[in-house]
């Protein structure tokens, strides 16, 4: 009995991708052995690293507790800045004559409404980073204008330094 031309076609696929079966493992686990080595490398670090401008010098500290993540108002020498945004001139903070400043208070306010977290009873929190010569009335200034907007809990970001015991 003849075969029909459907049969002898199923058969010849068949016997064509039956060899193709096997997979070559080898490739896949060293992709594996790298990704396991990269994020056990990775996240054994415990150090936070906040974007930093280079013109800025934190002060340094033998403070233990990590900082969290949380909003970021950065001091240059030209800005001040909001996790980056431009908020307000320096220049233009240092003339004005009030301890609340209205522009920065508005972007506080601001940031405030888009986290979905109810403020702590401490207020919420806040880190500045600004330059360790940084005059204090602007400190003051700064500092006035977060606790006016709700932002109690303020931390000031340094460079952690181990203590050097005798």
């Amino acid at each position: 009995m003849k075969e029909s031309a459907k049969a002898r076609r199923l058969k010849r696929h068949y016997r064509r991708n039956k060899s193709q079966g096997k997979m070559n493992l080898v490739s896949l686990m060293d992709i594996f052995t790298i990704l396991v080595f990269f994020l056990m490398v990775n996240s054994s670090s415990d150090v936070q690293v906040l974007n930093q401008n280079s013109t800025i010098k934190l002060p340094d500290s033998t403070a233990q507790q990590p900082p969290g993540d949380v909003l970021a108002l950065t001091v240059t020498d030209r800005d001040i800045l909001i996790n980056g945004r431009l908020v307000v001139k320096r220049d233009a903070f240092q003339t004005f004559d009030g301890q609340i400043e209205p522009f920065l208070k508005q972007e506080l306010d601001y940031q405030a409404s888009r986290s979905s977290a109810p403020a702590p009873d401490a207020g919420r929190p806040i880190t500045i980073l600004a330059d360790r010569e940084l005059p204090y009335e602007l400190l003051k200034k700064i500092m006035s204008t977060c606790v006016d907007a709700g932002y109690a809990s303020i931390s000031l970001a340094v460079n952690q330094r181990t203590e050097q015991g005798a």
